[in-house]
């Protein structure tokens, strides 16, 4: 954002600082001085440390208890509860996707007002508890409830952390942090196929279903780690304990430096919800992750059963289902790391959906040929997998404020998800064992988000050059800019 600092860090060095310590910006030589006790890169692990971890754990719990309905189906729940036909199976799944897109804006609100440990953890704690509820449901009814009420429970989780990583680092710091986060959902995928593929052989335990202990076990797991949660989980860099004063000012400054003030201590109001929507971009940012979440819903809830059409058995289908998260993980962090390195977003977001394309491509076309199929499932996965994070941290490191951030990030997710509904109902039993229409649908949401994308990119770089060619001293105040967050004509996008 600040081009002395820029130049400052190029020449010295990201850990290299002049010795005096003031413990705020230097507003007239552009620079920020680290306290004498450590280094810039020991305080960003020490971030690390007591951020990304937890997020991830909570994360990956998150996602597994709202995919492991995958892995159940696999194992019989369809059939025990009689909801074999007319795609009910399908509506259990969508039914999650209403409150989890209505309540996505009012759950972050709801996290700035409390602290984010609190709000998280709580969450997390009923999620757990309405998963073991869900391997008890006797009915369809009681399925369905199950489902909504998860959705609900579940609302906070996702946004929120984007969020709150958004205003713990740097913009060229932030995508290997969210795509290390975002991989949660890989891993979860890979570690659900795995523990289902274990739980199955309890099938008949204390007279319970295998797909019933998938739940019960996978939601005691959560509500046991939430309730360590409640005190490990990190708030905002204003809050926390485990920095030092020093600290806490040196990192405030860093970011205020970068992305501009935080207005952390402002409430949101209903104005500034609807202020944010004035911005096309924000518009445009909601159409690039939902083109993505088609194909992302579509292959987590539908893979489990694709690979068990190719003739595997139960276990065998569980197992087979690993590999190709493990490579989405892999890949994903790949490009989160040439990203940063080059501190640019398009391509890296363009490169593994054309790899996602390709994956859906050879689906479309290959029938006979079992090593191929499952071949392009692993480029469907890695392309989907890794894109998502990278326009997501583009899109949120670009938001300045908590204001703009909170609303941006939540509409973003909660307008995205609406493709978890179309993800829901284009694989449909009756076009088994192929799913033509399915894969066709997810290629050409896949299409529309790299065309999102495009826009996106031509918007911000036509509005850095359009502010680079005005004259930046407009007559605002320093209160005026922390209002306007990205919007402030000293403000540069990242593109």
């Amino acid at each position: 954002m600040f081009s002395k600092k820029e130049k400052v860090s190029e020449e010295q060095g990201e850990d290299t600082f002049p010795p005096q310590y003031d413990g705020a910006l230097d507003a007239d030589q552009g620079i920020i001085v680290c306290p004498p006790h450590t280094t810039e890169r020991r305080l960003v692990t020490k971030i690390d440390l007591h951020v990304i971890p937890f997020l991830c754990i909570m994360y990956l719990l998150a996602f597994l208890d709202r995919v492991n309905i995958a892995n159940a189906n696999v194992f019989g729940l369809s059939k025990e509860l009689n909801i074999v036909e007319k795609n009910k199976y399908n509506t259990a799944l969508v039914i999650f996707f209403v409150p989890y897109i209505l309540f996505e804006i009012p759950s972050n609100i709801l996290l700035k007002k409390f602290k984010p440990r609190i709000w998280l953890a709580c969450c997390m704690f009923a999620f757990g508890l309405i998963t073991c509820l869900q391997g008890l449901v006797q009915s369809y009814s009681g399925l369905l409830a199950t489902r909504f009420f998860l959705g609900l429970a579940e609302t906070g989780m996702f946004p929120g952390a984007f969020y709150l990583i958004g205003m713990w680092y740097r913009r060229h710091e932030a995508q290997r942090r969210y795509t290390f986060f975002f991989s949660s959902t890989t891993l979860a995928g890979a570690f659900g196929g795995l523990l289902a593929s274990a739980i199955g052989k309890m099938d008949g335990m204390r007279g319970y279903r295998g797909w019933r202990w998938i739940f019960i076990l996978e939601g005691t797991l959560t509500c046991i780690v939430s309730i360590f949660f409640f005190f490990l989980l990190p708030n905002f860099p204003e809050e926390v304990a485990w920095l030092t004063e020093e600290e806490r000012t040196f990192v405030k400054a860093r970011l205020e430096q970068d992305q501009g003030k935080s207005a952390r201590e402002r409430p949101i109001k209903a104005r500034d919800v609807g202020n944010v929507f004035k911005d096309l971009k924000i518009i445009v940012g909601g159409f690039m992750y939902f083109g993505l979440i088609v194909p992302a819903y579509g292959y987590a809830y539908f893979s489990p059963g694709i690979l068990q059409g190719y003739g595997y058995s139960p276990i065998q289908t569980q197992l087979h289902s690993v590999p190709p998260w493990a490579a989405a993980f892999g890949f994903a962090m790949v490009i989160a790391w040439l990203s940063d390195k080059f501190r640019h977003r398009f391509l890296f977001a363009i490169i593994p959906i054309c790899v996602c394309i390709s994956g859906f491509a050879i689906l479309i076309t290959v029938h006979d040929h079992r090593s191929v199929q499952y071949g392009a499932l692993f480029l469907v996965a890695m392309g989907a997998y890794s894109a998502m994070p990278v326009i997501v941290c583009w899109f949120n490191m670009n938001l300045g404020g908590h204001h703009r951030r909170a609303v941006g990030t939540a509409w973003q997710v909660g307008f995205g998800n609406i493709g978890g509904i179309i993800a829901v109902y284009a694989f449909l039993v009756k076009d088994a064992p192929r799913y033509i229409p399915g894969y066709s649908i997810c290629l050409a949401f896949v299409c529309l988000s790299a065309l999102s994308c495009l826009i996106y990119f031509l918007m911000c770089m036509w509005e850095n050059k359009s502010r680079d060619r005005n004259v930046r001293n407009v007559g605002l105040t320093e209160y005026e800019k922390t209002e306007l967050g990205d919007m402030s004509p000293d403000y540069r996008y990242q593109l």
